[in-house]
């Protein structure tokens, strides 16, 4: 069913990465870590659908999205920029996404973390944020969001490595078999992974070779 919010304000969290508010549709429901379908409620662009994940909380008032924009590209994200508040966008129903389904390693590249915000929000309110961690990998220091809110919920357990860029802070390189062998000790725990296509199925079939139990490991194609 698809129903039309409203924008209420827009701020960014750093150069491309833009935080939305909107009014919440009455009776819609969503679940930490699950997505809908917008689009512009514009008669150029209401047929041109993307994916974003609700990063609020499913009992809030409001929608809230972190959405990363891209300039270059046709569609949704190249006009969020021009967005103002009062404009309105067409909303699908939640669907799938990444559910979470017990402490675990976290494991973000750029946007992909969109899908942990509302999960690790939604733990620390309910007080069980304890055995959860972060690596969330980006090109360079100034792509990094949220990361006081992520410092907070995890402090220690929240881990950045960057590709691009060698800091003192932040680990350099990518996500590999030896970064995850240094970060994690107990290969038990839940796995959830989200990020571009290519690193999502190189990181999964790293997880497999160090043991990870199939059903250990949590991705948005597995809901």
């Amino acid at each position: 069913m698809e129903r039309n919010i409203t924008v209420d304000s827009i701020t960014y969290l750093n150069h491309n990465v833009m935080h939305l508010v909107a009014q919440r549709p009455k009776n819609f429901s969503f679940r930490p870590g699950q997505a809908t379908e917008l689009a512009l409620a514009h008669p150029k662009w209401k047929d041109e659908k993307r994916p974003f994940t609700f990063t609020g909380l499913p009992e809030e008032d409001a929608l809230e999205f972190v959405i990363k924009v891209y300039p270059d590209h046709n569609g949704v994200t190249e006009q969020l920029p021009s967005l103002e508040p009062g404009d309105q966008f067409i909303i699908g129903d939640a669907w799938g996404a990444i559910t979470y389904k017990g402490p675990g390693i976290f494991i973000a590249g750029g946007a992909g973390v969109t899908p942990f915000i509302a999960i690790l929000r939604n733990l620390v309110d309910r007080g069980e944020i304890k055995g959860n961690k972060l690596l969330f990998a980006n090109k360079k220091e100034r792509d990094i969001f949220y990361k006081e809110h992520f410092e907070n919920w995890l402090g220690d357990d929240f881990v950045n490595i960057l590709s691009e860029e060698k800091t003192d802070d932040h680990a350099h390189g990518r996500i590999d078999s030896n970064f995850i062998k240094a970060q994690i000790a107990d290969f038990g725990k839940y796995f959830y992974v989200c990020g571009p296509p290519e690193m999502t199925k190189d990181i999964v079939g790293i997880l497999r070779e160090l043991g990870v139990d199939e059903d250990k490991i949590v991705t948005e194609d597995m809901d």
